[in-house]
């Protein structure tokens, strides 16, 4: 109940960003089930980048945009600058993506997407102004505050990098191959705004999900600054001195970071007050175990003596697939399932709190689909790496078949709560 606040937005501007996010996941497993050949290939290909920005854009960041705007005031203690400039967001974002999307998948290189990245580039100057100016307005900042203003920073640079590319391949006008600045893209994006912005709210929310005391907040700290340090000389290094080949020595600083951070998370579990664990806390937790394969997918591209281009593919799409498809959607799976049925529950009840008896926020999806949900999601999860590691394409149509069953069950349970209908029943009289 943390997450209460009179200084969150109306419920009408975080939970559209939850409905266009799980469409888009069950979107993102259809097209994959439609591009299964694509993984045994060149990543650089119209439909895998189709596929990886509608699971970035699409899936990932448009929910972290909702959650975001109801847990920032909670961290902050202070009111999101402006409402006009979310909705704002929301729109010039999916907008952005349908026809970003749209150019990829028929390879318009063209005006089609260049206007994508232009709506692209408007929603993330106007979300960074919004946190930022959140994050200006509070009396005291956090480590928390710290991670989401940073990670906010970090994605402006990714789009913009992003606008940059998609006028270059009409233009040329970049002094690099278009895959140098793909790699720059795809590195910022991951460890800038994916990673820190995990960080910063996983940090705040997982000890106040698990009931947990006396965490550590120096790993965070040390796991901050780690993780721009690495990111910060990965970029400069390239840019200015042709270091992209020295990648090895920031991966190693930034998964340092990652340690800390996890270590932070373990503290978290081992002191919870809350032993048992719920199916979304499971999730979340699965998708940090998942984490491991792309540590471990990371090093192995970056190792110079394994490197042939054919594995240095099958790497580089386990690593994708990984982060996305296992670590981000299993996060997000679990997340949902312990921020948005509070956020409806806060919408329909909190007024009337008290004057009967209303359903629990657990009460509002169903457990046993979120269950199952999760035992598909593993099996489609581990078929899929399993079709990439031996280039089989029928694995990886059965595994986005299995996806797409667990994107239909989670759309059922997110719908579920959406469309909640408010139930009040009168206390049972005392005889």
């Amino acid at each position: 109940m943390q997450l209460a606040t009179k200084k969150a937005p109306p419920a009408n501007i975080v939970l559209p960003h939850y409905a266009f996010a799980s469409v888009a996941f069950l979107v993102l497993t259809i097209l994959l089930f439609f591009s299964a050949d694509s993984f045994v290939g060149h990543y650089f290909n119209p439909k895998l980048l189709t596929l990886t920005h509608i699971a970035v854009l699409g899936w990932g960041t448009m929910i972290i945009f909702g959650s975001l705007y109801q847990l920032l005031p909670v961290i902050l203690n202070s009111e999101l600058y402006s409402n006009l400039f979310a909705r704002l967001t929301f729109y010039f974002w999916g907008l952005g993506l349908i026809i970003l999307a749209f150019s990829f998948w028929t390879f318009s290189i063209g005006f089609t997407i260049q206007l994508a990245s232009i709506l692209l580039f408007v929603a993330a100057t106007l979300f960074l102004i919004n946190i930022i100016v959140t994050a200006l307005k509070a009396e005291k900042l956090n480590i928390q505050s710290e991670f989401i203003v940073t990670a906010a920073l970090w994605f402006w640079i990714t789009v913009a990098i992003g606008i940059l590319m998609a006028f270059n391949l009409t233009y040329a006008f970049l002094p690099k191959e278009h895959l140098f600045y793909l790699k720059l893209h795809a590195h910022v994006g991951v460890a800038g705004w994916f990673l820190l912005l995990i960080m910063g709210a996983g940090s705040k929310l997982l000890p106040m999900f698990l009931l947990s005391t006396s965490v550590n907040e120096k790993k965070l700290t040390t796991a901050y600054y780690l993780l721009n340090a690495g990111i910060i000389g990965f970029l400069v290094d390239s840019l200015f001195f042709n270091g992209i080949s020295r990648a090895i020595i920031y991966l190693i600083i930034v998964l340092a970071g990652i340690i800390f951070f996890i270590s932070f998370i373990y503290e978290a579990y081992k002191n919870r007050a809350r032993k048992d664990l719920d199916i979304g806390m499971k999730q979340t937790f699965y998708a940090f175990i998942i984490i491991s394969i792309c540590m471990i997918s990371s090093v192995l591209n970056n190792v110079t003596i394994l490197k042939s281009e054919a594995f240095s593919q099958q790497v580089t799409l386990i690593f994708g697939v990984s982060i996305f498809i296992g670590f981000i959607s299993l996060l997000i799976m679990g997340q949902t399932l312990k921020t948005l049925p509070f956020i409806v529950w806060l919408n329909k009840y909190q007024k009337i709190a008290g004057k009967g008896k209303t359903p629990l926020p657990k009460d509002l999806y169903s457990e046993k689909i979120a269950n199952w949900q999760l035992r598909i999601f593993i099996v489609g999860f581990i078929l899929l790496l399993v079709g990439i590691l031996v280039s089989t394409v029928i694995f990886i149509k059965i595994a986005s078949l299995l996806l797409i069953v667990t994107a239909l069950l989670y759309n059922f349970n997110v719908l579920k709560m959406l469309l909640h209908k408010t139930s009040v029943q009168p206390f049972p009289k005392n005889n």
